[in-house]
């Protein structure tokens, strides 16, 4: 018995075909044809007979032969750094927007930050025809790209600069973010203020080291070598790097975060210690408002970013663009307390 059911269990079976529509139909094969495409010339009565068989079976339009005539596949790929990163939700939701509005699927995928994995993705996104790609880059050398576009992948590059290659970018003011997040506690009295960051061959940590290098040097204050470290953003190593600068005799008085992951550890180091320190975190994160005192970010618009990326990759797929440009959105200073703490005494 359970092998009779084996054999005629069609759950994982053949898909319907439109052979199988017409011949449930009692109609030819062009009818079913212009009614699943939506074409004249067939009349109500055999339409609904037509529909009722494709309801019946399940049937679905197989849209490869469609795409071989048109040379599009209808769809996008999306590499992000990391799937669960709270920055990357709303970037995410906006790509998929405007490739909705397109009338193409987004199809996404992490690199873990790993510039092997990078390259696998987006290659794998390739050998499926998709029409365009929005990367995140991970790696610093996108050359294995060139022959991919000039078959005309049409590719934006987002949050980070595509490595010895010429391609579009949308990026935010890293640098001038962070300048002015520095800044802003320099203003509240500050000198000793500490900097936290991720790797330093990401551009966007490079980036925000440089801002805050430039604030310091701009009020005349020298960087001492403890107040800086740049790593992974795991719990453990950025906890160290926080407890390092605020112990000794010179604790630092303040502290910038590179990133929200970043931002998210020393808000729990500085819970634990007994004495204030100010701080300023690049990347809004969620319930800053509610904590005592609220966190005040250096925001960037992940939304807005994916969106400016996505709409530039659908005008370059439509041929409305030229060379290849840098597109760079402005932050937000968005105070809330922390940064405005002054210098414990």
């Amino acid at each position: 018995m359970a092998e009779t059911a084996r054999r005629t269990d069609n759950r994982y079976g053949n898909r319907p075909t439109m052979k199988d529509v017409a011949a449930r139909a009692g109609v030819g094969l062009k009818t079913v044809s212009r009614v699943v495409n939506g074409e004249p010339g067939v009349t109500p009565d055999t339409e609904r007979r037509v529909q009722e068989a494709i309801d019946a079976l399940g049937f679905r339009r197989n849209d490869s032969a469609r795409v071989l005539r048109k040379g599009r596949t209808a769809s996008i790929g999306l590499v992000l750094e990391d799937l669960s990163d709270p920055f990357y939700g709303p970037l995410s939701r906006a790509v998929e927007e405007v490739a909705r509005a397109h009338g193409a699927l987004l199809i996404n995928g992490s690199s873990a930050e790993d510039p092997d994995r990078e390259q696998e993705l987006v290659l794998a996104l390739c050998a499926r025809r998709v029409d365009g790609l929005v990367v995140i880059p991970a790696g610093d050398d996108h050359r294995y790209l060139e022959p991919e576009i000039k078959a005309g992948v049409a590719t934006v590059f987002v949050d980070r600069p595509a490595g010895q290659i010429d391609a579009d970018v949308v990026l935010s003011d890293n640098f001038g973010g962070a300048r002015d997040g520095v800044a802003h506690l320099i203003a509240h009295g500050h000198r000793r203020i500490g900097f936290i960051g991720d790797m330093p061959r990401i551009h966007t940590a490079a980036e925000r080291l440089r801002g805050y290098r430039t604030a310091m040097e701009a009020a005349g204050i020298p960087v001492e070598e403890a107040w800086t470290s740049l790593g992974v953003t795991d719990p453990q190593r950025v906890r160290r790097a926080a407890e390092a600068m605020l112990a000794g005799p010179s604790p630092v008085t303040a502290i910038f975060t590179g990133n929200n992951r970043v931002t998210v550890t020393v808000i729990r180091v500085l819970a634990e210690h007994s004495r204030p320190v100010a701080l300023v975190g690049f990347d809004d994160i969620e319930l800053a408002d509610l904590l005592q005192p609220g966190v005040t970010v250096v925001a960037q618009d992940s939304a807005q970013l994916g969106r400016t990326a996505a709409e530039r990759l659908f005008r370059r797929l439509d041929g409305t663009l030229a060379l290849p440009e840098r597109v760079e959105l402005p932050t937000r200073l968005i105070t809330r307390g922390s940064g405005e703490l002054p210098p414990a005494s």
